[in-house]
């Protein structure tokens, strides 16, 4: 485990008292804090305290442990550390008295507190997941068993419905029977002076005829109740499903949106939208199966009102199928999702993709229609046009090619969707600029849009307005582009009208965003001392508590850093950008400091052995990573002029600092092949330099004149460790062919050699130091 890392993952995992408690029964926090690096890069899990061959191991490292206590105190001089620096003194004054004489058992504290801290953070870890995958977990059964009490309620309701429409079929068998009879009394009132038995028949009948009215009578007000009682229970079922919705759409979906604009900035942990899509399949069917049991209503009110009157039935049921036909657009409108959003820095004339889907599609046979999704830019005044009128109508700022495509039905994952895999950007019309506005300050955005039937009666309109984009014709517009981006993509409020962002924004947000971009770009996050440089840098300012001041945007990207021709945003995104395409693996590994000023880097290394060196990145060169060391006197420490990210694609760090022989442990004590060796290329066989095309092929060595050479690499080169040397080289045979890379420190002269067979040509070129880059190649 990497020094630094160790640190920093339980500083980021642990709060404050939960690690001040695993310290507090055995040394100072402070301790831990000022030396972690030192605890860190000793093989621990590889001491034995109770092996008696480790014991001469175990007092060397306790001697460099009070040592290094000792050199801790003594480098406070300030009075702010006036008070940590008493504590060091009697915290080493203490182990010497307590351990001197037994030093093993301290070793043994050591390992246990470490152990205990990697154990600890692994837990945590272990638990976040486990917390995050239980809340969506717990989330899921209770949204699946509010379903499944909304569907028991729909089946009971069905089962009323049933027992209506029977009832409504014995209603007409009696009624019919009653209207045979009236009308067989009538035939009877017409005949009866011709028939002798008629008064009689006539009396039967008009007794019959009571019975049956009376009847109907009776079961006219039985299916008037069911038919109330039915309503009710459609209604109780809208109530039962209002909720539902709500949390899917107001909360499920708005949550996923929100997460995926934070994945923008690296954010990691999203929503499975595969589980919504199955709540609002779910969903759906409910709503659907609801408003059939409306329309059922409906068609019973139609058949009972011929026979007697149903008061407010048609109102009620009328409000009950609006309010189903509303919750199903709502639905169908809502999960209209773009799954793949499209690049937020979009370039001109750039091949870019997207992907929307309808989460529903596979329900109401919607998939069987194949809607077409149209796609257009919108400015950010036609985006709130559209959401001001809940509907698009063709606006569009730009021309976008292969811009059309149909939703086509995956059965299996039961996804309609449409894949847009070659769509480009061709024309962008923009708004007038007003101040120190630019066109990377301008943000658009991606219109998807379709219209499609649900069986011969509903129409649907829906669209859906990706991120914010910046649209860039030029590649050095990249760092303006991802600080608006990045701006919006972290303080984006829920309900904002597009695209307002807050001017000014707690430090302590910035720090989480920026903290979130980089270990997402990198692989690893910033300690806490790294947040607090690059507060001091942002605000221009130190010393300061960041966590109660705001940060505002024109401090962000617009203004200068003092002294420099580039803003603190353009800094950072540097940074990333060199730390995420060259410098990842060793970063991730935490053997890159990174982030400390060169005045406090040189500082600290004078307390340290000769050829003891840390990386820092530059503040004075954009995406600059340098190199300072320790010299052979306590008050000496150099800095080499930055490597470039061209520098690095030449030359990868490892090979450079192996080319270095005087850079011999990483800060503070790490052998600098453990660090690095196992990113060093491997070597080419130089017994066969001829390639196939006939050519020699030379070898680049990075090498700073005055400060000897990589000793190994060329035979008959001699270099030690901080001795100048005579900027000199000879190749015993024509096979042996290299390049060395000079570089500056300094005002040292730069000087490149080319040597062909046995002949050297020296050339001087130190008094054109301003017309080159630090680095200069030489071919032998």
């Amino acid at each position: 485990m990497s020094p630094i890392t160790a640190w920093e993952k339980l500083q980021q995992n642990l709060q404050g008292e939960d690690i001040q408690q695993l310290y507090n029964d055995h040394f100072p926090i402070e301790v831990r804090q000022l030396l972690s690096p030192w605890f860190e890069t000793k093989a621990w899990t590889e001491i034995d305290p109770d092996n008696l061959e480790h014991e001469g191991y175990i007092k060397g490292l306790f001697v460099s442990f009070v040592d290094e206590i000792v050199s801790k105190a003594n480098s406070m001089v300030t009075n702010e550390q006036f008070v940590s620096k008493l504590k060091l003194i009697d915290t080493a004054k203490l182990y010497k008295d307590k351990y001197s004489q037994n030093p093993k058992e301290l070793i043994r504290v050591i390992k246990k507190c470490l152990e205990s801290e990697s154990l600890l953070v692994q837990q945590n870890n272990s638990l976040m997941e486990i917390n995050v995958k239980t809340s969506q977990e717990m989330e899921n059964i209770e949204i699946m068993q509010q379903m499944e009490l909304i569907s028991n309620h729909i089946t009971h309701t069905n089962e009323i419905r049933m027992t209506i429409q029977s009832d409504i079929d014995s209603f007409n068998m009696l009624y019919s029977e009653s209207a045979k009879c009236t009308q067989h009394l009538q035939q009877m009132r017409n005949q009866r002076m011709n028939i002798p038995q008629g008064p009689e028949i006539e009396r039967k009948l008009k007794q019959e005829k009571e019975l049956y009215e009376g009847q109907l009578k009776t079961q006219s007000l039985s299916l008037n109740n069911a038919l109330c009682v039915y309503i009710n229970k459609l209604n109780e079922s809208l109530n039962l499903l209002s909720p539902v919705q709500a949390h899917i759409i107001d909360k499920a979906l708005i949550q996923w949106k929100r997460e995926q604009q934070l994945a923008g900035n690296g954010y990691k942990y999203m929503k499975d939208i595969d589980v919504i899509q199955t709540w609002c399949e779910k969903l759906c069917d409910l709503i659907w199966i609801t408003r059939s049991q409306i329309k059922e209503a409906d068609r019973f009110r139609v058949n009972l009102g011929r026979y007697f009157e149903l008061p407010q039935s048609c109102e009620i049921i009328n409000t009950l199928l609006d309010m189903t036909t509303q919750y199903l657009s709502s639905l169908v409108a809502s999960t209209f999702v773009i799954i793949t959003q499209p690049p937020q820095v979009l370039k001109t004339n750039t091949r870019f993709v997207a992907e929307v889907r309808l989460l529903i599609g596979g329900k109401l046979n919607i998939h069987m229609t194949s809607p077409v999704v149209k796609v257009s830019i919108v400015s950010e005044t036609q985006a709130n046009q559209i959401i001001g009128r809940n509907k698009p109508d063709g606006e569009s700022c730009g021309e976008i090619l292969n811009c059309t495509g149909k939703m086509e039905y995956q059965p299996v994952q039961r996804h309609l969707s449409t894949n847009f895999r070659s769509m480009q950007l061709k024309k962008i019309k923009r708004t007038e600029k007003k101040g120190t506005e630019s066109v990377m300050d301008e943000k658009f955005s991606i219109l998807f849009s379709s219209k499609f039937f649900i069986g011969n009666e509903l129409q649907f309109e829906v669209w859906n307005l990706s991120l914010p984009v910046v649209v860039i014709v030029h590649g050095n517009q990249d760092p303006h582009a991802w600080a608006t981006v990045t701006w919006d993509n972290a303080f984006a409020e829920p309900g904002r009208v597009p695209f307002n962002v807050p001017d000014k924004v707690p430090w302590r947000n910035v720090a989480e965003a920026l903290n979130m971009k980089f270990s997402a770009a990198t692989g690893r996050g910033l300690s806490e001392e790294s947040l607090t440089f690059l507060a001091e840098k942002a605000f221009r300012m130190q010393n300061m508590d960041f966590n109660h001041m705001v940060l505002s945007w024109s401090q962000f990207c617009k203004e200068p850093l003092p002294q420099r021709s580039f803003t603190f945003w353009e800094w950072f995104y540097a940074v990333m950008k060199i730390t995420r395409e060259h410098l990842k693996g060793p970063w991730t590994d935490g053997a890159i400091m990174g982030f400390i000023r060169k005045s406090d880097a040189e500082e600290m290394l004078t307390r340290y052995a000769t050829g003891t060196f840390l990386l820092r990145f530059s503040d004075s060169e954009l995406g600059g990573l340098t190199v300072a060391w320790a010299g052979s006197n306590d008050s000496d420490a150099y800095s080499l002029h930055p490597f470039s990210a061209k520098d690095l694609s030449i030359r990868n760090l490892a090979d450079r600092l192996l080319d270095l022989p005087y850079l011999t442990k990483l800060y503070p004590d790490i052998d600098k092949n453990q660090a690095f060796g196992k990113y060093y290329t491997q070597p080419q066989n130089i017994s066969t330099p001829v390639t196939s095309n006939g050519y020699l092929k030379p070898l680049l060595v990075t090498h700073v004149p005055g400060w000897g050479g990589p000793g190994t690499n060329c035979q008959g080169m001699n270099s030690y460790p901080n001795t100048p040397q005579n900027h000199m080289f000879h190749v015993n045979s024509p096979g042996n062919c290299s390049i060395r890379e000079t570089s500056s420190v300094h005002s040292e002269p730069v000087t490149n050699m080319m040597a062909f067979g046995n002949d050297s040509l020296e050339m001087d070129f130190s008094s054109n130091l301003n017309d080159i880059s630090h680095v200069d190649e030489a071919f032998f």
